[in-house]
């Protein structure tokens, strides 16, 4: 009988993770297992997976290797990796391996990461096949996949889709003689979704040559049946053990959790009442390199209690983070700052359940306005930003419920950033009836207002970026302005004026990241094209010519205030946006800018933006 139960258990279990897979099996069957004959598809870097740990640890000799055999992940990789005491049989398959000779995140013709190792005694098929599944499994402990779940184990293939052949390939036939084949395996798929995953291909070399490839072995990271790996109903924590913090403590929700929530099941990422979201239109943070939250730590407050909450958040800003290598800036740019503390606090707010009431109805998520301060200079590459969220008040409203925010983020202990904001969520009717800022009135840009048109002049922002050694200009995927247009001493103020008419275009790479199923323009990266309008016209004026290898960043001290009433879609074809610059300041090493400036759509203003700044410094100079 116990035999009987455990067997149906284990039935149900693989059932049900089939089902959570639906959704996603379309697409990874795309991908399709690797064949041999394909050329590789190389992955942006914005689209890199990150690895839930890290580690200084490049190289594994047969002592580290014999260690992962028995599960000791911590020993070898370090303390990022440990779970004390949970995943008990989590480790490798076999010692195949008596080396690794090199590990990269990022290497490869694919991007996703690469493996370097030598396997002794590999000298038939299977062997060889059994030797990259040890290595492929080396790599997801390397990756942190196992730090999703308490109780999990490495399993070979991947459930949840139909089996398909391993191929392999030899240019020679093996024997005896060869006591020893080098593998370069190459991860060419790596997801938290449905369940943490990777596939690889490998080539085969003995003596410096090539002899063989294997393509399309998978490895998989499944909890064991019947253990839980989300939230419960009312969102209570599952009593789990597996993830800690960056600094210790327990988290409530992981890295796994907030990916499911943001293309797999909301009833694994927030609880099972949230399970009929996961294919329709409704709340979810951005996804892959615009998802800038990794893990819930704690939370007050309770589901359908919506007059107050609060929780901590974490997330580790990598150093090879693709916005720091295309950003204009010193350290992040001022779209992350946004985008990380404004997705934390509204994943609070979310979680809460306030569209819970009317769980039918499709809904859209929109960022309405805030106010926030950056408090003091600081470098976050390879920092790890705790932020505290509070639930301010949730107010229903005809077609929508409003929620506003005080949240404070902190590194290093102290605080760096904080501020305000109003969040909505709107009905379909709502969001097909904005009028914008101006109550449906059409109000034009000052330039076109002017009787007669003023002079102006054009930064070619393209032709700087197409320089290689042209400086401070954001390219690659934060490239939002080809040109900005100036009047000098324009504007409201008489100090300038700035203004750009960008084209829009439908298949722009943020649209299959914010949101799914409700493709917009994030707010923050319309603040940032503004950004990048003020930070050109600066270098463009001379203001900071006698600086001595300046940089910007975020001015310290000037709260900013944004307001949006609209969006930007796929169909819109162009925004335009205007600055005027208000105030020009000089400090020793230092210029700052600040000026106030609205967006538009075809026919509507939908941004306002006051006291916006931006600020170049010298490196060492004294804070402003």
């Amino acid at each position: 009988m116990v035999r009987e139960l455990r067997t149906t258990a284990a039935r149900a279990h693989e059932q049900a993770i089939r089902a959570h897979a639906a959704l996603q099996r379309k697409a990874l069957l795309n991908g399709g297992t690797a064949r041999i004959e394909r050329a590789p598809v190389p992955v942006t870097s914005e689209a890199r997976f990150k690895p839930l740990a890290r580690t200084a640890v490049g190289a594994l000799d047969a002592t580290a290797l014999a260690a992962l055999a028995v599960g000791d992940i911590a020993g070898v990789f370090g303390t990022q990796y440990r779970q004390d005491g949970a995943n008990p049989d989590i480790r490798t398959s076999g010692t195949l391996l008596t080396s690794v000779t090199g590990m990269s995140l990022h290497g490869g013709p694919y991007g996703r990461g690469r493996l370097a190792a030598r396997a002794v005694g590999a000298i038939d098929r299977d062997v060889v096949v059994d030797a990259v599944v040890q290595a492929a499994e080396v790599f997801a402990l390397y990756l942190g996949l196992h730090l999703c779940f308490a109780d999990a184990t490495l399993v070979r293939g991947i459930p949840w889709l139909p089996a398909e052949p391993v191929r392999v390939e030899f240019d020679q036939e093996l024997s005896a003689e060869h006591k020893a084949v080098d593998l370069v395996v190459d991860v060419s798929a790596v997801d938290l979704v449905p369940r943490p995953f990777l596939r690889v291909d490998a080539e085969l070399l003995v003596g410096g040559v090539a002899v063989g490839r294997v393509a399309g072995v998978t490895v998989a990271v499944c909890e064991k049946p019947g253990v839980s790996i989300g939230p419960e109903h009312g969102g209570k924590p599952a009593r789990w053990l597996g993830r800690l913090g960056r600094f210790g403590d327990r988290a409530m929700l992981g890295e796994f959790h907030l990916a499911q929530l943001c293309r797999g099941d909301h009833g694994i990422a927030l609880g099972p009442e949230f399970a009929h979201y996961s294919s329709i239109k409704s709340t979810r943070p951005p996804d892959r390199g615009l998802l800038l939250v990794d893990r819930i730590m704690d939370m007050t407050g309770e589901r359908g209690i919506l007059s107050r909450g609060s929780h901590r958040t974490e997330y580790d800003s990598p150093a090879d983070s693709w916005y720091y290598e295309e950003t204009a800036n010193a350290s992040m740019p001022n779209c992350v700052h946004m985008e990380s503390s404004l997705q934390a606090a509204l994943i609070l707010g979310y979680f809460l359940g306030p569209t819970l009431s009317a769980s039918d109805a499709a809904v859209s998520l929109r960022n309405l306005g805030g106010t926030a301060t950056v408090l003091r200079e600081v470098d976050l590459r390879d920092k790890t930003i705790v932020q505290d969220s509070d639930l301010l008040s949730t107010s229903p409203v005809p077609g929508a419920t409003l929620q506003t925010f005080a949240y404070t983020a902190c590194v290093d202990g102290e605080p760096f950033y904080s501020g305000e904001t109003l969040f909505g969520y709107f009905s379909d009717a709502a969001m097909a009836n904005q009028t914008g800022l101006d109550a449906g009135r059409h109000v034009p840009t000052w330039w076109d207002a002017q009787r007669s048109r003023p002079a102006t002049r054009t930064i070619d922002i393209v032709a700087r970026r197409a320089d290689p050694a042209a400086r401070l200009v954001s390219r690659g995927h934060l490239a939002l302005l080809d040109a900005v247009q100036v009047v000098d001493g324009g504007g409201e103020f008489g100090l300038g004026y700035l203004r750009a008419v960008q084209p829009i275009d439908p298949e722009h790479w943020v649209f299959t990241r914010h949101f799914r199923y409700d493709p917009v323009i994030p707010g923050s990266f319309g603040v940032e094209a503004v950004v990048h309008a003020m930070q050109e016209w600066l270098l463009d004026s001379g203001l900071g010519d006698d600086l001595r290898d300046p940089g910007f960043v975020l001015p310290v001290g000037l709260p900013f205030t944004w307001k949006y009433r609209g969006q930007f879609l796929p169909t819109d074809g162009q925004y335009v946006l205007e600055v005027h610059i208000k105030s020009v300041e000089h400090r020793p090493g230092r210029v700052r800018a600040v000026g106030d400036a609205s967006m538009w759509k075809p026919g509507l203003r939908i941004y306002e933006l006051t006291d916006i700044a931006v600020e170049l410094r010298e490196e060492g100079a004294r804070p402003w």
